[in-house]
């Protein structure tokens, strides 16, 4: 009992005695913690989405479009347990606060169904004594804005105008987000759907498949277009779904997860070093302790208590601060606690080995040591050697000298360094990456700044008001149409803009732009789904035509995870293209495309339906954000590193301070030999991160891309201006820090004893 009393005393005065060092450490380990449980939901969320949906609703793995109402056979392929639908669907046009949106409104029963049925999360479901409602989708929702309650626009292909009253927002796991998936989906009741779209042929049937076995979906699509043949317009699965929900949360959730992984070595190197450095400053208390009748089990047991509960704290601090961010962006059910324990768990033992070899070492220390511990006596490395053949002054020379007294510990400070430093270029990097991707939307597929579509206005007038626009350099027309890809048994997009004489720029990065027809040029989802390279030759369908085109390029795609094939409009049929479905206009360098649009809607009297391209990268901002906390994070371990390296410099030379003076050093000359000593290591591992991290980068953001379907040829290293104030910034930081305690030691007045 007296020995646990006299170790938790012992514990407190020290902790007491170093408080920044010891909140510094938690702190690091909180950041660290905190950001892997972000990045573990926010992978996880990239999947829950669709999944806790497709709980919700019974969702079909199924989903198949077709001219007319599809037979009953379908009922009986094998896996098929149940069918949704089928649902009659017409194409329509939402009018909201002056934005026009293409939709697609549904034929639904006042009754739910039981497979795939919407969940409402605000308001009601359809209700008979209210045939004007309507439900729409939640992400097509909050584009548009609308509430409970709220009158709804909707004009039909004839033109002519309905007014209905929003009476409930619902969730559905059948298709992705909007405006990432195209159009937006309403639901309303069969009458209604009549009145407002009495054609049967203006409109498609939509049927859900429901199966025993998910991993079956693409059996049983190939078996579905074998089965309706020329009737089936699409299909797709519950795969596609789940990729279209996952996308922006995935890659910043890879990023985060990069960051964390690196950033727990990082962590556990600067806990390894502190505690290896704080238990070479304890040597004569822990030797008083054994003298005492400790055992090197009980000296061992209570450094690691010490410094392992300091990582501790950091780990209950990091995990409560993870999932209360989580929590409040997400919602409480966002964070999935199996996740979460195998982090906490993870990182709890990487802290207790981390801090057990220093405890294992500090408990082998003799009772009574001959002598104050000294820094081992050897030669001088090839550094020190340099310096004094050079001719630098003296206080440079010894500096140079201490730096790698203590070789392991020099190592391990300056990879410490290193690792931060590399992950802070890596972040310059993916912010250089969409920097570029703002100044230079063409090399995304943005040539076009705006995109126009007739609404009221025939597409030859359209086009001409477009092309007469004096800030309009080149208007492309384009047709945006679903394609099944028999091999696949899937619906893939197709984007015909501009002719095969006159493409549309698309940024290819392999092979050549096409110049005839029959020629595409293909992402690398789309690559990677049919299992093509260039130069080979893809058989589509669209609409019951065959499209056959050689692909002979790949191109940056950042829409429908890269899954696009591009062609002229040309290439396809003319049922297919013609009138065209929208132009896309390019301006002159310098026009403000908001003036433009402005322009356009007034001099169409408000009959053209004129939108904004939308960046890729203002979907990933956050990552900014993530990318600020990550380097703020980072600097903290680099800061716990050189504070443990400045510390250990100052206890190995503490006897020397006045030897120095005695020798004629000045206080500077003093101070600028501890500060050199910790410099060099800081110096040696800032620029060994920073070329670790140049060379990687482009790298690794390139295989990103590869893997999400977007495509290799994106990733840009941080520029040389860039990095160099960021190496400065981070040298000149360290050293400054490191001047603090050298300047207080240089001009206290430390006796000269015997060792």
């Amino acid at each position: 009992m007296s020995a646990t009393l006299a170790g938790s005393r012992w514990i407190r005065a020290d902790l007491r005695a170093r408080k920044g060092q010891a909140a510094l450490t938690v702190l690091v380990v909180a950041g660290i913690v905190a950001a892997l449980i972000t990045a573990a939901t926010l992978l996880e969320e990239g999947t829950n989405p669709w999944r806790s949906l497709f709980a919700q609703t019974d969702g079909a793995h199924v989903w198949l479009y077709t001219k007319d109402s599809p037979p009953a056979a379908l009922g009986g392929i094998d896996g098929v347990t149940r069918i949704a639908g089928p649902y009659r669907s017409a194409p329509v046009t939402v009018a909201q606060d002056g934005k026009k949106e293409p939709a697609s409104l549904r034929a639904m029963p006042a009754k739910p169904p039981a497979v795939s049925h919407p969940v409402v999360s605000e308001g009601r479901w359809l209700d008979p004594s209210q045939p004007d409602g309507v439900v729409v989708e939640r992400s097509f929702a909050e584009s548009l804005g609308l509430r409970i309650g709220a009158p709804l626009t909707i004009i039909a292909l004839s033109g002519k105008r309905h007014t209905l009253y929003v009476r409930g927002i619902a969730d559905s796991a059948e298709q992705g987000f909007y405006p990432e998936w195209t159009p937006g989906l309403a639901y309303v009741l069969p009458l209604m759907l009549d009145r407002i779209e009495p054609m049967l042929g203006r409109s498609e049937w939509v049927t859900g498949l429901r199966l025993d076995d998910p991993e079956a979906s693409q059996v049983v699509s190939q078996r579905v277009v074998v089965m309706l043949e020329d009737r089936l317009q699409r299909v797709y699965t519950w795969r596609e779904v789940r990729a279209a929900m996952e996308l922006d949360n995935r890659l910043l959730g890879t990023l985060l997860a990069l960051f964390g992984v690196v950033g727990i070595v990082a962590a556990a190197l600067a806990l390894a070093n502190a505690a290896g450095g704080r238990v070479l400053g304890q040597l004569r208390d822990l030797a008083t302790l054994k003298s005492m009748g400790f055992t090197r089990g009980q000296i061992a047991l209570l450094l690691l208590v010490e410094h392992g509960a300091l990582g501790l704290l950091g780990v209950a601090v990091g995990t409560v601060a993870g999932w209360a961010l989580m929590v409040a962006v997400l919602g409480p059910t966002s964070v999935a606690p199996v996740p979460v324990l195998a982090i906490v768990a993870g990182t709890a033992l990487l802290v207790l080995a981390a801090v057990g070899v220093p405890a294992w070492r500090g408990g082998r220390t003799p009772p009574i040591p001959a002598a104050p511990a000294a820094p081992p006596q050897g030669r001088l490395s090839r550094l020190a050697r340099l310096a004094l053949l050079v001719r630098l002054p003296p206080a440079l020379v010894l500096g140079t000298r201490d730096a790698f007294t203590r070789r392991v510990p020099a190592f391990l400070t300056a990879f410490g360094l290193a690792v931060p430093m590399m992950m802070i270029t890596i972040g310059l990097g993916v912010w250089a990456t969409l920097d570029n991707f703002l100044a230079h939307p063409e090399q995304v597929g943005q040539h076009a700044a705006l995109y126009v579509r007739p609404g009221k206005m025939e597409p030859a007038a359209a086009e001409r008001l477009a092309r007469q626009d004096r800030d309009v350099s080149a208007v492309y027309a384009g047709t945006d149409v679903n394609a099944l890809a028999p091999g696949e048994a899937r619906s893939v997009r197709v984007r015909a803009i501009g002719s095969s004489t006159d493409p549309y720029p698309f940024p290819v990065v392999e092979g050549r732009m096409y110049d005839r027809q029959g020629e595409a040029v293909a992402g690398q989802g789309l690559l990677d789904l049919l299992g093509v390279k260039i130069g080979d030759r893809v058989r589509l369908t669209v609409g019951g035509t065959p499209l056959i085109v050689r692909i002979v390029g790949r191109t940056v795609e950042p829409e429908q995870d890269g899954e696009v094939l591009s062609v002229g409009i040309d290439s396809l049929a003319a049922k297919d293209s013609v009138p065209p479905e929208y132009y896309a206009l390019a301006l002159k360098p310098g026009a403000d495309p908001g003036e433009v649009r402005g322009r356009l809607l007034a001099e169409s009297g408000e009959s053209l339906d004129v939108q904004m391209a939308v960046n890729p990268a203002d979907r990933l901002s956050i990552i900014r954000v993530v990318i600020v906390l990550m380097i703020a994070v980072l600097a903290l371990i680099g800061l716990a590193n050189l504070l443990t390296a400045s510390a250990l410099g100052l206890r190995d030379h503490a006897f020397d301070l006045a030897v120095l003076k005695a020798m004629g050093l000045t206080p500077r000359q003093v101070m600028a030999t501890l500060v050199t000593g910790t410099g060099l290591l800081v110096v040696l591992g800032v620029g060994a991160g920073a070329a670790a991290g140049v060379s990687v980068v482009t790298g690794l953001i390139d295989l990103q891309g590869h893997n999400s379907g977007v495509g290799a040829g994106i990733g840009r290293a941080p520029s040389p201006l860039t990095l160099a104030v960021t190496v400065l910034v981070a040298v000149g930081t360290a050293l400054a820090v490191a001047l603090i305690p050298a300047r207080r030691a240089a001009r206290a007045q430390v006796p000269i004893t015997s060792r």
